[in-house]
C-alpha cells in the first residue's frame, strides 16, 4: 500500500527524531522507519548530524544519555583544520575521519548555475561516489560493527555527504524511497534553524550563509531519490552497488541484526 503524505509526516517528524541542541540543528535519530519485510529501524543506535564542532558544553551534556561510542566525520581535511572536530576531550569516542570529497563544492560554479537544483545536487552526489565511494563503504562497515554503536555520522550541514550515507544505509536496509527522500528533506528545515541561530549568535557564520548559492542550501527530495534510481538502473539494487564499495552481504546481515527490529 502506498505511503500517504500523512504517514510520511508522522514518520519523519516523530517526536523522538530530532535531538534538540543549542548550536547543532540537524542531529537526528534514524530509528522508527519501516522496512519492506515488516521490521523497522531501531531507535538510539545510529544518528546523522551537522557540524559537531559547534557543540557547546550544554550540548555535550545533552548528548551524554545517548552514550555515543563512535563519531564518523565526513568533512574534508581543510574543514577539520579550519573549524575543529567533535569535542573528544569532553566526550571521548572512537573518532573516524572519512573525507568523501576532495574539496568542498566550487562557489563560482554554483552561483552561475541556473538550472534545476535537484539535477545539480544529484550530479554532485554521483561525483561524491566517484571520488569517495570507498570511504562511504568504510562508513557503512563501521556502522555494521556492534561495538561501534551508538554512532553518529556527520558533515558540515548534515545534508549532502551525510544525506548520501543515510540514504544508502536506509535504502540498503529496505526502507522505502519515499521515506528516505522525506528524511533527506528534513535537512532543509534544519538549515533554516541554523541560519536563524547564526543570525542571533554567530554573525560571521550568518554572513557566510548569506553569501552561499541557493543550490547549496537546497534539500530537494528528488535529488537523493534520483541518485537511488540511477544506482539501481546501473547496478540492480542498492546492495549490489554497495558491494562495489566494499559492503558485502555479511555487513548487511550485521546491519540488519543491529539496526532492525520487529515492531
Amino acid at each position: 500500500m502506498p505511503i500517504t503524505s500523512s504517514d510520511l509526516t508522522d514518520l519523519v517528524e516523530h517526536p523522538d527524531r530530532l535531538i534538540n541542541l543549542s548550536a547543532v540543528h540537524n542531529f537526528r535519530d534514524l530509528g522508527g522507519y519501516p522496512t519492506a519485510d515488516g521490521r523497522q529501524t531501531v531507535w538510539r543506535k545510529v544518528f546523522r548530524a551537522d557540524g559537531l564542532y559547534r557543540l557547546t558544553n550544554e550540548d555535550v551534556a545533552a548528548l551524554r544519555p545517548l552514550a555515543l561510542q563512535t563519531v564518523i566525520d565526513l568533512r574534508t581535511p581543510d574543514e577539520l583544520s579550519e573549524s575543529g572536530t567533535f569535542p573528544l576531550d569532553q566526550h571521548p569516542v572512537d573518532f573516524h575521519h572519512l573525507s568523501i570529497i576532495d574539496h568542498t563544492w566550487d562557489l563560482d560554479e554554483a552561483h552561475q548555475f541556473s538550472g534545476d537544483q535537484s539535477a545539480f545536487l544529484q550530479s554532485k552526489y554521483h561525483l561524491m561516489l566517484q571520488q569517495g565511494g570507498q570511504r562511504v563503504g568504510q562508513a557503512l562497515r563501521i556502522l555494521s560493527a556492534q561495538e561501534n554503536s551508538p554512532v553518529v555520522f556527520h558533515c558540515a550541514a548534515g545534508k549532502d555527504r551525510t544525506g548520501l550515507v543515510a540514504a544508502l544505509l536506509l535504502s540498503g536496509l529496505g526502507v522505502d524511497d519515499e521515506i528516505v527522500k522525506a528524511d533527506y528533506g528534513l535537512s532543509e528545515i534544519a538549515g533554516q534553524r541554523t541560519r536563524e541561530w547564526a543570525t542571533r549568535v554567530e554573525p560571521g557564520f550568518a554572513e557566510r550563509f548569506a553569501a552561499m548559492p541557493a543550490v547549496f542550501l537546497a534539500a530537494h527530495p528528488n535529488s537523493i531519490g534520483g541518485l537511488l534510481s540511477d544506482l539501481r538502473e546501473t547496478h540492480g539494487t542498492i546492495r549490489d552497488y554497495c558491494s562495489t564499495i566494499g559492503v558485502e552481504n555479511s555487513h548487511w546481515q550485521s546491519l540488519e541484526d543491529l539496526l532492525l527490529e520487529t515492531p
